[in-house]
Order: structure tokens, then sequence, then C-alpha cells
């Protein structure tokens, strides 16, 4: 079973950028589709980005699109969020996830293999 741990995430100012990182240990981390999901104070848990087990198939909350781009480094065994643009609204716990299912059923968010401990992303107005 592949165990999650995420960085990178910090109090930075709108229109500012962060990447966040999620390194894997575990597991054969090739095997799994990732994601990324967010939860906001008071809100339930979204999901933001995900990555196929190739790398070659990405898809996106629509109000991140252009924004945030998801990567992988299968050499590294470590998934990455770019973000540029924030805004005070991407104020949340960010987690990523990991599933050997593959890349829809990352996007739907249940019951996946894997998930981090999650990682703070404040952006100030």
């Amino acid at each position: 079973q592949v165990q999650l741990v995420e960085s990178g995430g910090r109090l930075v100012q709108s229109g500012g950028s962060l990447r966040l990182s999620c390194a894997a240990s575990g597991g054969t981390f090739r095997n799994y589709a990732l994601g990324w999901f967010r939860q906001a104070p008071g809100k339930e848990r979204e999901f933001v980005a995900a990555i196929s087990r190739s790398g070659g198939g990405t898809y996106y909350l629509d109000s991140v699109k252009g924004r945030f781009t998801i990567s992988r480094d299968n050499a590294k065994n470590t998934v990455y969020l770019q973000m540029n643009s924030l805004k005070p609204e991407d104020t949340a716990v960010y987690y990523c996830a990991a599933d050997p299912r593959g890349l829809s059923d990352v996007i739907d968010g249940n019951a996946l293999a894997a998930w981090g401990q999650g990682t703070q992303v404040t952006v100030s107005s």
C-alpha cells in the first residue's frame, strides 16, 4: 500500500504561485493514478486535479483550469501541483490521493486507496 506525504503549502499573496509536492513510498508508484483535492473551512472536500498512471491524461476542476498544472515524476515517486495566479478562494488544506483503478476513479474521489495528511495553503487578499 502506498503512503503519501504532501509538502509546499504556505501563506502567499493573491496572484502568487506555489508548487505542492506529494512524495509516495511503499508501493509501485507508476501503477497509481493520482489526484489533488482540497477542503476549505466549513466546506466539503472537492476534487482539484488528477493525472493518469502514465501522466498522459489530466483533468481539472473548472475553476483552476489554466491556473493549476498537475504533473508526476515516476522516477522520483512524486506528484506535483503547480498553482499560479492564486486567489483567496483557493485557500484550503490540499490533499493528494492515489488509486490503482485509474483516472476516472480518482476524479470521483470515493474509496481511494491512499490519502496524504494534507498541507495548508492560505492566499491573502
